[in-house]
């Protein structure tokens, strides 16, 4: 465990008039706060805030981050409370940990909400101050690093979250040992056996490559000196998570993979690196298409360097970066290296780096527009973690869209009436169509109608966040006003029947406040908008004005609302089948599964109410499911008495070779599952798309054919369909 002087030296190390009393008092006090808690391991509760304040300082962040860090589970996991924080150690410090600190108090109806939740405010924390998101990040790099204590459904759960969220925002922050680490870490727990083959694999080979690598260093180092650039040339195999990937990409072993080795080349100025490009081609040939420039133009994470693959000693593939040493510390701390210490408490980053993370500032718009967390969750693993594209104004401006996006996600980038009436582009001068997908260096100027409105089918291919909400936007407003519409229709329908005056209730302010108070329903508008939705059945209403008369058998009205002749009326009960759906502990409800997602006993379920047809079961996370309004949303459960079954699909990628569709077929006869569809496609890139369709139980069965399928030689990916 680190110790508190060895965590002063650390700090002082970089930050010479850090205040060392300030740390003593973090560290006491949390060692104190955590007195008497475990680990999950067994060890004492307080190694882990102290490994987080050591690795805050391996990004060389100010003393308020490290007792930040030493402090950030003291509010959630003890006695001690924000106010105790602030008293003790002064406002700044108690924002941060204020922002580290999960939403433990509240409680959500799900995992799920509680997730995206904690994510949301982090957002809103670290939009404020970048620290926060860095001291999370130091945070989940030690919990990943002590994973195996956890149990297996925990390990799997948070390893999923560590690679769909923080590497990628370690990324995004550019800081890329944290991301490779992270990204390694959790392949270990997420894909054991594929983990152990790359593992054994690169440690095989790990003589000869070290062998290589001295080799290469050495030619590369002389040649560059003969040319007068005085350069530090290092070599190192590429981590596990990229080789995995790339294995999988080909269809191939760790053998058959040849660029796993990576050099980098530190140089003194931007032109000795743009010289010693040249000066590495001529030595070298390059492989067409594989050089990038990422001075010209950097990564939206302030990442700068450049990429070249040449055909090394041996007819290896070998990738080069060529940087400056400026570069290489960006590279590694990302903006942590653009800290300025501006006394001996505190520091920032300095204003010109801090608008080169405008990302930042998009996610707490959109955190604005988006109220469901969910669907900001699903926003933000979109747009911020997929590979860049760079295109063109027609005024030269460079912006930056994720890969796929297409002019729809442009034009609302721009502005958001120019994507409401967008009607096509013009890309390079060409006119192409809104589903045109963006390439680098693409010039585009959108062409717009008045006349034209975003449209339902826009969600099938716009890729970016604020396009997607922008457009659900639109559709829930335009949804809204025909509920609005529809509701007040079916309400004046229902009351004809029992002759009552709708227009009557809408004047006599006592008689509403009752509908309403005992509807829980905040106002008229709202009221006619739950029937137009289906969520608010308008006998209902007609029964608080008008209960059933003791019989049973009728109904009347008070006088002050009636209209002309008394009518009985005879509230239906519709049954509905036994779906295996319980909603607010109800099983007798009529469910309707949604055919884009199949959900199945065991999955993270969402239900919408439809009208006509009750509750529309997806699975959490399934993007059509986002398309429609929140307010149509129930929680439900799976019933567990209830026994499903239901056909499903799985897309299984494979090597296009003879045999493989006999041995794939095999491993399902052998699971005990029948076929009863198949759709097998082979494409020219030597790889074949097969969708199978067939009967299945639950989750558990689901996730056990998918493992078994991933096993069988040539199976390049499985997934759901």
């Amino acid at each position: 465990m680190i110790e508190s002087t060895d965590l002063i030296d650390r700090v002082r190390a970089y930050q010479p008039a850090a205040d060392a009393d300030l740390l003593k008092r973090a560290y006491d006090f949390s060692e104190k706060a955590h007195t008497g808690q475990k680990r999950k391991s067994g060890d004492p509760y307080f190694i882990h805030p102290a490994s987080v304040a050591g690795i805050i300082t391996e990004l060389r962040l100010d003393t308020a981050s490290v007792c930040a860090g030493l402090l950030h589970d003291v509010v959630e996991d003890t006695l001690a409370t924000t106010k105790d924080i602030e008293r003790e150690f002064g406002g700044e410090i108690a924002s941060l940990v204020d922002g580290v600190t999960k939403l433990g108090k509240i409680n959500f109806t799900s995992k799920e909400d509680r997730q995206a939740e904690n994510f949301r405010k982090m957002v809103v924390a670290m939009a404020r101050d970048i620290r926060v998101l860095l001291i999370k990040l130091c945070d989940r790099v030690d919990n990943m690093r002590t994973l195996e204590h956890m149990k297996p459904e925990a390990q799997e759960r948070i390893a999923r979250e560590t690679l769909e969220i923080y590497a990628p925002l370690a990324n995004r922050l550019g800081i890329q040992a944290f991301k490779s680490e992270l990204e390694d870490l959790s392949f270990r727990w997420l894909e054991p056996e594929g983990y152990s083959e790359v593992k054994d694999g690169v440690q095989k080979t790990k003589r000869e490559r070290d062998k290589y690598i001295l080799e290469v260093s050495k030619t590369l180092s002389s040649r560059l000196a003969e040319q007068g650039f005085a350069a530090d040339v290092t070599g190192r195999a590429k981590h596990l998570y990229s080789i995995w990937r790339k294995m999988k990409a080909n269809d191939s072993s760790v053998d058959q993979i040849h660029d796993i080795i990576a050099f980098r080349v530190l140089v003194e100025s931007v032109s000795d690196c743009y010289a010693a490009l040249g000066v590495i081609h001529s030595k070298w040939t390059p492989v067409p298409g594989r050089f990038k420039d990422y001075i010209a133009l950097p990564k939206p994470n302030m990442y700068q360097s450049l990429h070249t693959t040449v055909i090394g000693p041996g007819r290896e593939r070998i990738e080069i970066q060529i940087r400056t040493h400026d570069m290489h510390r960006v590279a590694e701390r990302g903006i942590a290296a653009h800290w300025k210490y501006k006394d001996k408490h505190g520091g920032g980053i300095a204003e010109s780096d801090a608008q080169k993370f405008g990302w930042l500032r998009q996610l707490m718009e959109w955190q604005k527009d988006l109220k469901d967390p969910a669907e900001f969750l699903e926003g933000v693993k979109v747009d911020l973690f997929q590979d860049e594209v760079y295109v063109f104004t027609p005024k030269g401006e460079v912006r930056v869209f994720p890969r796929g996006s297409t002019p729809v996600d442009f034009a609302f980038a721009i502005h958001s009436q120019l994507g409401e009436h967008i009607t096509g582009a013009r890309v390079n001068g060409k006119l192409e169509p809104l589903r045109y997908k963006l390439r680098n260096g693409d010039v585009i100027e959108v062409v717009t109608n008045t006349n034209q409105q975003p449209s339902k089918d826009w969600l099938d291919f716009v890729v970016t966040t604020r396009a997607r909400a922008k457009i659900r936007n639109f559709l829930r407003t335009e949804q809204r006003e025909k509920s609005l519409r529809l509701g007040r229709e079916l309400l004046e329908r229902e009351f004809q029947k029992a002759t009552v005056s709708l227009s009557k209730l809408l004047r006599n302010d006592n008689e509403l406040r009752k509908v309403l108070e005992v509807l829980s329903i905040g106002n008229v508008e709202e009221l006619f908008i739950g029937i137009g939705y289906g969520k608010i059945d308008p006998k209902d209403v007609l029964e608080v004005l008008a209960p059933p008369s003791i019989d049973g058998k009728e109904s009347i009205p008070p006088e002050q609302l009636r209209e002309g002749r008394i009518a009985g009326f005879v509230r239906k009960v519709i049954k509905g089948d036994d779906g295996g759906i319980r909603l607010n502990g109800i099983d007798d409800v009529l469910v309707r599964y949604a055919k884009c997602c199949n959900p199945l006993p065991g999955d993270d379920i969402l239900g919408f109410i439809t009208r006509g047809r009750g509750v529309t079961i997806h699975r959490r996370g399934c993007p059509k499911a986002f398309d429609t309004d929140p307010e149509r949303r129930v929680e439900i459960t799976w019933d567990s008495k209830a026994k499903i079954n239901r056909a499903v699909q799985l897309r299984v990628v494979t090597a296009n070779r003879p045999g493989i569709l006999a041995t794939v077929g095999h491993t399902f006869s052998h699971m005990g599952i029948n076929i009863s569809e198949a759709n097998c496609r082979a494409g020219d890139d030597g790889k074949a798309i097969n969708v199978f369709t067939f009967v299945c139980s639950d989750l558990t069965q689901l996730k056990n054919v998918m493992k078994a399928l991933q096993k069988v030689q040539g199976v390049v990916a499985v997934e759901r369909a």
